[in-house]
């Protein structure tokens, strides 16, 4: 069995380990755990909007995976001298548990988030790519900023019907970890991935930044002209702000 460790980057707890370390923790969880284990990707952003967002907290540093997802986790390691020494995204661990289950030869996933126009396209190229994992099923839920019980149980009865192993949510953050935070426990499955973007990355409808963009720690530049209304906050804002508690952090304690 694996055993990640973790560092503490302003009391969030983010693993220091690689993508190929994380995806076998999580396949040893698929093999050996009973229990719903759920997987966030942690960056300067989530970690700014988390502090006015409780529910949110609590998911973050409830995680059994939080992955260093944003080169100013990576930045901010290195200046509190931690052990973080690349990101590791929603889309390294996506691709890399498929990667290991289709090679396998098994392993079931369910799609939750995003339109049905969506979801159809992931199953097709699933079934193209990783032609050894089944999709059980995939739910388009509501567009609402907040879900109300009966949306709730529609999606958690889709899910348990089927049973999957794993359950991918793409509803964006906070929604889609606060979603799997309050529901886990109600959830027959053995890994929750809260992977937003994935979808839209993984189906092509949104394109990833170029590897050099991705090397250089600068995927952001890429994606803020692609999406400037639905980014720059998290630019301009969230990650200054995430830096200056950062160095307050180390000089001032």
């Amino acid at each position: 069995m694996q055993c990640l460790v973790s560092e503490n980057i302003l009391s969030y707890p983010v693993v220091i380990s690689d993508k190929s370390a994380c995806v076998s923790q999580i396949f040893d969880w698929l093999e050996y755990d009973e229990l719903a284990k759920y997987f966030v990707c942690t960056n300067p952003h989530s970690i700014q909007v988390a502090e006015t967002d409780s529910l949110f907290k609590e998911a973050l540093q409830q995680a059994d995976l939080a992955t260093p997802d944003g080169v100013g986790i990576v930045i901010a390691s290195k200046i509190f001298g931690g052990g973080i020494k690349d990101r590791v995204t929603g889309s390294d661990v996506f691709l890399g548990l498929s990667e290991v289950l289709n090679k396998k030869g098994t392993g079931s996933y369910f799609f939750l988030g995003s339109t049905e126009s969506v979801l159809e396209q992931i199953r097709e190229k699933i079934a193209v790519e990783y032609p050894r994992i089944k999709v059980v099923g995939t739910y388009s839920p509501p567009f609402k900023s907040v879900f109300s019980d009966d949306d709730n149980q529609k999606m958690i009865e889709a899910i348990n019907s089927v049973s999957p192993d794993v359950l991918w949510v793409g509803m964006t953050a906070p929604k889609q970890e606060k979603w799997i935070y309050q529901h886990r426990g109600q959830l027959n499955v053995k890994f929750i991935g809260a992977v937003g973007a994935v979808f839209d990355f993984y189906t092509g409808n949104v394109k990833r930044s170029h590897p050099f963009f991705l090397k250089m720690g600068l995927e952001w530049l890429p994606r803020l002209l692609q999406e400037p209304r639905r980014l720059w906050q998290r630019n301009f804002i969230s990650n200054p702000m995430f830096m200056m508690r950062v160095i307050r952090k180390k000089f001032l304690g």
